[in-house]
């Protein structure tokens, strides 16, 4: 129906990889040269910051890391599941999941450790499997190859990976951080969980079935079905105009047509509502019978 056009920029997502990347910098200004833990008593999740109001810390937490590789790690996959997710979600939506994986993270975490443990919860793991469940929901069988130990070739598909990490986590949160003690090893199995979830519900009930627009749009209209009904029983049927104008038509679906597009170019194909879609189902048919 038109020329192509560019695929959205990163923005705000990007500068959000690059908060990570200062934080953590910051962090070990106070910690290696400055010998003092305030920037992360601060800014990580423990339960008794959390239990004296520190609710920023929800967030602030993912922009902290324990290491130089846990930090590559996680924005690696966030840059790599991004790039994939920006044109699908839109960058305001992808910042959204994003911070409700963490804040959902941090919750099971707490809930899970609010009455005995006294180190902190850092690292941006739940954002990263919550993009990488809704990745899997998009795109359960395609084929994936990646390097397995930076040698082996693997080719396999999301899906599986997706229920393999599902029951690694879960394992890991029953029978090493659940029970704590010796058998704990040191990793927020409930905070990745919460990622998940949140991945998990944001494609199945507002992504897949348009809640998501529903919920971010704010203009009143009537709903589709009830603009239907309405221009049927406006006026009467007329026998003496049983014509179509079949150009018009033309050039008010291309109209229609750019004006959706121009909608996914912004903010992605999930915010479009069942009208829009429809919308494009008709230009398909129309080009297919040309």
């Amino acid at each position: 129906m038109r020329d192509p056009y560019d695929r959205p920029g990163a923005g705000v997502f990007a500068w959000m990889l690059g908060a990570m990347v200062a934080g953590f910098v910051i962090q070990n200004v106070f910690t290696v040269f400055l010998q003092t833990r305030a920037f992360d008593r601060l800014l990580a999740l423990t339960p008794e910051g959390l239990k004296h109001g520190y609710a920023w810390t929800l967030l602030t937490y993912a922009f902290l890391h324990g290491g130089i590789i846990h930090l590559l790690f996680n924005v690696l996959f966030l840059y790599l599941l991004g790039r994939e997710l920006l044109p699908l979600l839109g960058p305001p939506r992808l910042l959204v999941v994003c911070g409700v994986a963490a804040a959902a993270g941090g919750l099971a975490w707490f809930v899970t450790h609010r009455n005995g443990i006294n180190t902190g919860l850092v690292g941006a793991s739940g954002m990263v499997l919550a993009l990488f469940i809704i990745f899997a929901c998009f795109h359960a069988e395609r084929e994936v190859t990646f390097l397995l130990f930076f040698v082996l070739p693997v080719t396999v598909k999301p899906r599986i990976v997706a229920w393999v990490l599902v029951g690694v986590e879960s394992l890991g949160f029953l029978f090493s951080e659940l029970p704590g003690g010796r058998f704990d090893t040191g990793i927020a199995y409930s905070a990745h969980l919460g990622g998940v979830l949140t991945g998990w519900l944001y494609h199945r009930y507002l992504h897949d079935r348009a809640g998501w627009g529903r919920l971010r749009s704010l203009k009143v209209e009537l709903p589709g079905w009830l603009r239907r009904r309405k221009a049927v029983g406006m006026s009467a049927p007329s026998y003496n105009s049983t014509k179509v104008n079949v150009s018009s038509k033309k050039r008010d679906l291309r109209s229609e047509v750019d004006r959706v597009l121009d909608k996914i170019n912004s903010q992605g194909f999930g915010a479009l509502t069942p009208e829009e879609k429809r919308v494009l189902d008709e230009a398909k048919d129309l080009l297919s019978k040309r």
